[in-house]
């Protein structure tokens, strides 16, 4: 069986608001690729961290062994699939790494990229 998504993108027209307002993605365009042999692949243009002096902070959490990610978005944002919004505010290129130290603190910001919050 085919990934929806996958579905989505490869029809070519898919309008960046297709994804949910929550979506790291919801305003990146999509385009299209040409490959060598002639077939036409659509794809997500690249998404830019937004640089966390730009983004609105509301607190700060010091890492706990153990803590996920997904934990501490559900705690201090009030969804575990804004896990992002952390990678984001920290600058993270690799967001597991966010709680690999007991101590570090994590910033927590607001998204700008969703409408309304």
């Amino acid at each position: 069986m085919k990934d929806p998504l996958q579905i989505i993108l490869q029809s070519g027209n898919v309008p960046a608001n297709q994804f949910p307002v929550t979506s790291r993605y919801y305003r990146i365009e999509t385009t299209t690729l040409k490959t060598g042999g002639g077939k036409t692949i659509a794809c997500l243009r690249r998404r830019f961290i937004p640089p966390p002096e730009s983004l609105s902070l509301t607190g700060a959490y010091h890492v706990k062994q153990g803590d996920r990610l997904d934990n501490i978005a559900a705690g201090s944002i009030g969804d575990p699939e804004q896990f992002w919004q952390l990678a984001d505010a920290n600058n993270a290129m690799k967001p597991e790494e966010l709680t690999d130290e007991p101590g570090k603190q994590l910033l927590i910001a607001q998204s700008q990229n969703i409408p309304g919050l």
